[in-house]
């Protein structure tokens, strides 16, 4: 008896360690509510992970980067893939963003998208993410190059409007509907030193001094400040009675400079061109406020920027300090009643 229930007890236990070496284990598939899509957890294989990126814009307390975000947000999503998406607190805030930047380089990503608030100002973290292995893509506002390879840094995109040409497309509307009588004109610019500004600055001066019937009279900056640019824009009407027209180096300096030519009495009389096509823009332009504004298209330049960072995290391209970013131009379009 005591023989038998021995080998019963064994034959229990055989049968018991065979079962549970030919069983399936359940998976537990975890995901995650980060833009854009779904992440694999930890146990799904190395291949099948969606590529780890971060984008690190300006501000979103301005609708072209809001609509920024959103593009990057839709190609997310039509590529299956997450997106972390990060801001500076201001345009200003140079230090911040810099921080920003520095702490997502301890956090995993294989790539980060960038536009930077100055062109040298992130140039020690983009080292420092070369170093670790991290692609970046430069958005917007481009890096100082020069500075960028000196310090032994590269990028492997870069993705923009053709600035210069902005600023020109929104002279060029003023200098047509000035016609042969032209003028006094003046220039709105952005925050001095912005590789953007300075940039529609440039575009704007070479379409105004080409033409023998404008005259440029002054150029100031407003530091994209709406409340800046009404103060400028009050005092150039006061040196300048006979200004015909203003071109604004962004939107939210038009709709300021607007309410000075506004305030002035001088609606309809002074035309006032801003740049990036936003919202309110827009429809001061349909409401006959505005003349023009030369819309970007920031949506296109988000997709784009994060179609380029992927492309270079899923094909591993071996870069270098030499290596020259790739340029992708996304064109303008200017916008008039």
């Amino acid at each position: 008896m005591k023989r038998f229930s021995l080998w019963f007890c064994l034959i229990a236990l055989v049968a018991t360690v065979l079962t549970g070496c030919g069983s399936s284990p359940s998976s537990t598939d975890s995901s995650s509510s980060s833009t854009g899509g779904t992440s694999s957890n930890a146990e799904n294989s190395s291949s099948s992970k969606s590529p780890k990126v971060a984008v690190v814009l300006k501000t979103l307390s301005n609708p072209f980067w809001v609509s920024m975000k959103e593009g990057i947000e839709a190609e997310a999503q039509k590529q299956g893939v997450t997106v972390d998406i990060f801001a500076a607190s201001a345009e200003d805030d140079l230090q911040g963003q810099l921080k920003l930047f520095e702490d997502l380089l301890n956090k995993d990503y294989q790539g980060i998208a960038v536009a930077p608030l100055s062109p040298v100002n992130l140039i020690p973290a983009i080292v420092e993410a070369n170093k670790k292995g991290i692609y970046v893509v430069n958005i917007d506002e481009k890096i100082d190059m020069n500075e960028l390879k000196n310090a032994g840094g590269y990028v492997y995109a870069f993705v923009t409007t053709d600035n210069e040409k902005v600023g020109a497309k929104g002279a060029k509307a003023i200098i047509e509907k000035l016609g042969a009588a032209g003028g006094e004109v003046a220039i709105v610019e952005g925050k001095a030193g912005n590789a953007s500004g300075e940039a529609r600055k440039t575009g704007a001066e070479k379409a105004f001094t080409s033409n023998p019937a404008i005259k440029l009279v002054a150029s100031q900056p407003a530091d994209w400040d709406r409340s800046k640019a009404l103060d400028v824009t009050t005092n150039l009407l006061q040196r300048f009675p006979n200004l015909k027209a203003i071109y604004c180096a962004n939107d939210t300096m038009a709709l300021g400079a607007l309410q000075a030519v506004e305030n002035a009495g001088k609606g309809g009389q002074v035309l006032v061109v801003g740049t990036d096509g936003t919202p309110e823009a827009v429809q001061s332009v349909k409401d006959g406020k505005l003349f023009a504004t030369v819309a970007q298209d920031p949506a296109q330049i988000g997709a784009t920027s994060l179609q380029k960072l992927l492309e270079a995290v899923k094909q591993n391209v071996q870069l270098t300090k030499e290596s020259e970013p790739v340029f992708v131009a996304v064109d303008s379009n200017l916008i008039t009643k």
